[in-house]
């Protein structure tokens, strides 16, 4: 890239690099541990610079994979061991009780989810 990353996106990319393995943030979640902007403004930040970063552990507050990328995402998710559920149609979600992290280091070791 040979301009310089805007300073918010370089604060959403850093957060989304500190979610552990395994665990999930929402846009909403990312924006409120900054203190600023929204869950569109992650969203699009991630949208535009999130290829570089472990993008598939910042979701929709929902648990549906990210579309047009479910396949891939579900991949990191079963490797990771990110916590899944089925729809009663049998599509996997995320099971987004068990997967949040709330930001904090010492959610990795224990079952710390944001609730």
């Amino acid at each position: 890239m040979s301009e310089e990353l805007p300073a918010y996106a370089e604060r959403v990319l850093e957060v989304a690099e500190r979610i552990p393995p395994g665990r999930v943030m929402t846009y909403g979640d990312v924006a409120e541990w900054l203190g600023e902007g929204g869950p569109r403004q992650v969203g699009r930040v991630m949208a535009l610079y999130g290829g570089a970063v472990p993008w598939w552990r910042v979701v929709r507050a929902d648990g549906v994979p990210l579309p047009g990328s479910e396949r891939r995402a579900l991949g990191h998710y079963r490797s990771e061991g990110t916590p899944l559920r089925e729809t009663a149609s049998g599509e996997p979600r995320l099971a987004m009780r068990r997967a949040r992290w709330d930001g904090h280091e010492e959610g990795r070791g224990g079952d710390e989810a944001h609730t």
